[in-house]
């Protein structure tokens, strides 16, 4: 298969021309990224994040029948994992509900198309927070997370899928309204052996934590995702979570520890998340603390500083950051945090959006218009003009009137950015800044732009910017 078959299969034909145009072939598919994506013409975010996630399926052993019907490269042989091995392991079942009552009301071909979408979305939502599609069972779908490509985090990718395919599930255009139900266990495993023939041929995992994240998956009701105490103790306090105690569950002889995963939490640090609770004493960097508050002192007399805090995973960037802020908390200033994500790579202005939630106060069920009133209290008093407040509330999603304004594109994004600087001029006008961007690493290319005009503004304000930075984390 070329690459035109490629793209016809994916239904994106009109860019064809710009692939080939552009010399892109197999070698160089993989390590395309959304920059380059625009650069060739791809201006719409849904065929880039269409054309990412299939890229990203490509490596997926998985990818060589693709559920929905629309054939995929098979994956290459080197992404192949060969023989069994004990590992931790976080394993996600998603059911369809209702799917007996499908099959008696729906066509064959009609039923074959919900099935299509519904592995489809899964499929899709599964491979973008990385994890791997294991088997499909009619109306369940079996995924890993941490098998064959393991991450710090696969319990957190899990709940975070789980979410995602509960409200997409809920979302899709079919002859029926559909529901998925989802659970999520954790612990350790053997996977990787052969098992089956031809093309039932496939990698099975022993161990009880497939049992126990189907049971899961039993519990849930429609809409939701339930995970088991394992996948709890792992992921921390990133995520809103309804405890429903102890719960009897079919081939387990105590009552088992549940909790419903709600939404994402409003803890502002991923570094906090993961460590809920009291901090441990900083050892061995008082130098380094030393010179940040060096810097602060210069930073609070109108002279801007920037401080890049870069190292290997684990070294205590965040927690340095955590002891200024403790060191300062007497002193006058005005704190403003900024945390960029893996899974929010592709998404513009993540940080700065969500930064400008937190500190307007946003709750999960405000409406728009208290949402409005919120932001508007927090952003009026440092807008130039109405067109900037105007502009910020487009940014957030809300109701803001911004087609009004007939800017072009790019002077639309000229205005906002000009709009979002001037909110920091506003801050420093009323007293010292610290503004702290944690794991730039995962910024998105807009925010990279914005904080680069953010750099050149600090010079001449009384703000200590702090960056921190991994070496080993996929940085672009």
């Amino acid at each position: 298969m070329d690459i035109a078959e490629w793209l016809r299969r994916l239904d994106l034909v009109q860019y064809i021309e710009a692939f080939a145009a552009n010399a892109i072939d197999w070698p160089v598919l993989p390590s395309l990224t959304a920059d380059d994506l625009k650069d060739i013409g791809v201006d719409a975010v849904g065929h880039r994040r269409k054309l990412l996630n299939a890229i990203a399926a490509l490596s997926e052993p998985a990818a060589a029948a693709d559920p929905a019907g629309t054939a995929s490269v098979p994956a290459p042989q080197s992404t192949v994992v060969s023989g069994a091995e004990r590992r931790q392991l976080t394993v996600m079942f998603c059911d369809l509900v209702g799917s007996t009552a499908l099959s008696a009301r729906l066509d064959p071909e009609d039923l074959r198309e919900v099935y299509g979408a519904y592995h489809a979305a899964v499929a899709e939502e599964v491979v973008r927070f990385g994890g791997f599609v294991a088997k499909y069972m009619g109306d369940g779908v079996l995924s890993y997370f941490g098998y064959p490509q393991a991450h710090e985090d696969d319990a957190e990718r899990a709940a975070r899928t789980g979410l995602a395919l509960a409200e997409r599930v809920g979302r899709l255009q079919t002859h029926v309204r559909l529901a998925a139900r989802v659970g999520i266990a954790s612990g350790l495993v053997v996977v990787g052996d052969l098992i089956g023939h031809g093309e039932a041929q496939e990698r099975g995992v022993v161990g009880e934590t497939p049992n126990l994240a189907a049971r899961m998956q039993e519990l849930a009701t429609p809409g939701t995702v339930i995970i088991a105490e394992g996948t709890r103790r792992l992921i921390g306090d990133p995520f809103e979570l309804r405890d429903l105690g102890a719960v009897e569950v079919k081939g387990f002889a105590a009552p088992v520890p549940v909790w419903q995963v709600l939404r994402p939490s409003a803890v502002e640090s991923r570094f906090e998340a993961l460590r809920a609770g009291a901090l441990t004493p900083l050892i061995g960097r008082e130098e380094e603390l030393e010179l940040l508050l060096r810097r602060w002192q210069r930073a609070t007399v109108g002279e801007g500083q920037v401080v890049l805090l870069s190292g290997e995973p684990g070294i205590g960037k965040s927690r340095l950051t955590a002891a200024l802020r403790e060191r300062l908390k007497n002193e006058p200033h005005t704190r403003t945090r900024y945390f960029c994500s893996p899974h929010h790579q592709d998404s513009a202005l993540h940080p700065f959006i969500a930064q400008l939630e937190r500190a307007a106060g946003f709750a999960h069920d405000d409406t728009s218009e208290q949402k409005l009133g919120k932001l508007a209290d927090l952003i009026v008093p440092g807008a130039c003009d109405r067109d900037e407040v105007t502009l910020i509330a487009d940014l957030l999603s809300l109701p803001s009137g911004a087609v009004d304004l007939d800017l072009t594109p790019q002077r639309k994004r000229e205005k906002l950015l000009a709009a979002l600087l001037h909110q920091l001029d506003a801050l420093a006008r009323q007293q010292p800044v610290l503004m702290v961007v944690e794991d730039l690493h995962w910024m998105d290319p807009s925010s990279r732009e914005l904080l680069d005009l953010t750099v050149e503004r600090a010079a001449s304000l009384p703000v200590l910017l702090i960056l921190t930075h991994t070496l080993s984390g996929g940085s672009r």
